[in-house]
């Protein structure tokens, strides 16, 4: 329970750092074009509202959630903008009020969960800890859209942590999502952290490691970065093939940043 309560501390200190960035915002910003084509800043926010209200629906209305995703599933183009038609339909305060009530109900679900073995999800079930992780990440990596788009950059933080334990957790999923087999070969993590401590993760005998910094390595893993535009390096076949292919969101495979001219 204390790692519980560690994570969904973060993922508060990490939705208040991304909630300073959009007070800050005028009202036509919510209308500017982020790196992800397409999006906006507007439908970054609502992407996440909708997503934490899925959460929620998760943990505490798991079958009828298994529902959703079946008949998602079964016709993926019917909700393919489920996420953000809403938000394109109202101000930017109010999804703003949204998005925020969308946070405080998931922070306050989770503390008081009887913490059920798995909680299904779009891709594989997983535990209760590693869901909030997942929130935490993708309110890390849309917050980086929206700061790209208005041109801030933001300080990294050590919850940088939680997006590079599940990036490397995720490597399976990342070759079963594009329907190709996992090379049975270990590949471990030893990144520079935001004040210069290394941290190593993975199987310590791996040969195959990535090396770098842990913000390269989180902006890689959630697609927001080419490869060849951070410091991270592959070392060994399986390292190099898997930073080509990583994610660590759910959902069908992203088609990832083009390298910086």
């Amino acid at each position: 329970m204390a790692d519980l309560a560690a994570i969904v501390a973060d993922l508060a200190d990490e939705i208040a750092d991304l909630r300073a960035l959009l007070d800050d915002l005028s009202s036509d910003d919510w209308s500017r074009p982020t790196p992800a084509e397409g999006w906006t800043i507007r439908d970054q926010v609502s992407h996440l509202a909708y997503f934490n209200d899925r959460a929620v629906d998760a943990l505490t209305a798991p079958e009828a959630f298994r529902a959703h995703v079946e008949a998602v599933f079964a016709a993926p183009g019917e909700h393919e903008l489920d996420d953000v038609v809403a938000g394109r339909s109202t101000t930017p305060m109010e999804l703003l009020d949204r998005w925020s009530a969308s946070c405080g109900q998931l922070l306050e679900v989770v503390p008081a969960l009887d913490r059920p073995a798995r909680v299904p999800w779009y891709g594989p079930e997983m535990g209760v800890a590693s869901l909030v992780t997942a929130r935490l990440m993708e309110t890390w990596a849309h917050g980086q859209d929206v700061a790209d788009a208005v041109g801030v950059v933001r300080i990294p933080t050590d919850r940088l942590r939680h997006v590079c334990h599940l990036g490397l957790r995720a490597r399976p999923f990342s070759y079963a999502n594009r329907s190709r087999s996992l090379p049975p070969v270990a590949v471990r993590l030893e990144l520079v952290g935001p004040d210069g401590t290394v941290w190593p993760m993975g199987d310590p005998q791996a040969v195959d490691v990535v090396t770098g910094s842990a913000l390269g390595f989180a902006l890689v893993v959630t697609q927001r970065r080419h490869r060849d535009d951070t410091d991270l390096r592959a070392h060994g076949p399986a390292a190099d093939e898997w930073l080509s292919l990583a994610q660590a969101f759910a959902g069908p495979p992203g088609p990832g940043r083009r390298p910086q001219p």
